[in-house]
C-alpha cells in the first residue's frame, strides 16, 4: 500500500519524458519557483517552456522563457551566478514547478540575494519534515557532486573545484573564516556562512575521493 502512495506522490522531473505530466498554459509555457537547495530560501519566480526545461535538464543549469523577448534565457548567462539543478518537482496539479538549485552570488538582478528583497533563508526555509528541502538536501547535493564529478559540465562552478585541489581547499579555509567571522560579530548570515560550509566540505571530501556516507557512518557512531 505504501509503495502504490509513494508511486503517486513522487512528482520529480528528472528526464524529458517526466515533462509530459506538466499542464503547460496556452502560451506554452509553467511557472517556475527557484528555491536554494542548501538553505530552503525561495530565490526566484520566473517562466519556462518545455524547452526550457529540457535544456535544464540536458546542461544541469536552469534555463527559463523570457517573456518579454520571446526567447530562451540561461540563468547566470551574463552575470556568472549560474544556477545549478538539484531537483526539479511539479506540484499537485502539474502546473507549477519547483527548481531546488544550488549557486553562488545574487539571485536578483538587482543585486540582491533574492527577488524578494529581505527575505532570507530563516523565513522561507519549510518546515521540519516536510520535503527534500528540509530532509534530503544533503543527500541530493551529494548526488549532484557525482553528477558533477562524473560529467564534469563546463563552466560549473563544481567542476571547477573538483579539478583543481588547490582552488578547493583554498576556497573550504576562506569560508571557514567567513563562518568564524559571521559568528564572532552576530551576523545573521551566519547561517548562510554555514551553508556555504557546508558545501565547500562535500567538494572537498568529493575531490578526495571520500564519500558523504562516511560521513554519517561516523556520526552514527559517535551517537552510539
Amino acid at each position: 500500500m505504501s509503495g502504490s502512495r509513494d508511486a503517486l506522490t513522487n512528482r520529480s522531473l528528472s528526464t524529458p519524458h517526466a515533462l509530459d505530466t506538466l499542464r503547460f498554459d496556452d502560451r506554452g509555457l509553467v511557472p517556475v519557483v527557484t528555491q536554494e537547495a542548501r538553505t530552503g530560501a525561495v530565490l526566484m519566480m520566473a517562466w519556462a517552456n518545455r524547452e526550457a526545461l529540457e535544456l535544464t535538464l540536458e546542461t544541469g543549469f536552469m534555463h527559463y522563457w523570457s517573456r518579454s523577448r520571446s526567447a530562451l534565457w540561461k540563468k547566470g548567462e551574463s552575470s556568472g551566478n549560474l544556477q545549478e539543478v538539484v531537483s526539479l518537482h511539479a506540484d499537485c496539479d502539474a502546473d507549477t514547478v519547483l527548481a531546488q538549485v544550488t549557486m553562488e552570488g545574487p539571485a536578483c538582478h538587482t543585486g540582491e540575494a533574492t527577488c524578494f528583497g529581505g527575505l532570507g533563508a530563516e523565513d522561507s526555509a519549510v518546515t521540519p519534515g516536510a520535503g527534500p528541502a528540509r530532509d534530503h538536501v544533503l543527500t541530493e547535493l551529494w548526488n549532484v557532486l557525482e553528477a558533477r564529478d562524473r560529467e564534469r559540465p563546463e563552466g560549473s562552478y563544481t567542476t571547477r573545484l573538483l579539478t583543481d585541489e588547490n582552488l578547493r581547499l583554498k576556497k573550504l579555509g576562506e569560508e571557514t573564516v567567513e563562518l568564524v567571522t559571521a559568528l564572532v560579530r552576530k551576523d545573521p548570515r551566519a547561517p548562510e556562512e554555514a551553508a556555504d560550509l557546508l558545501y565547500h566540505i562535500m567538494v572537498a571530501l568529493k575531490g578526495a575521493g571520500m564519500s558523504w556516507g562516511s560521513v554519517m557512518e561516523e556520526l552514527e557512531r559517535r551517537r552510539s
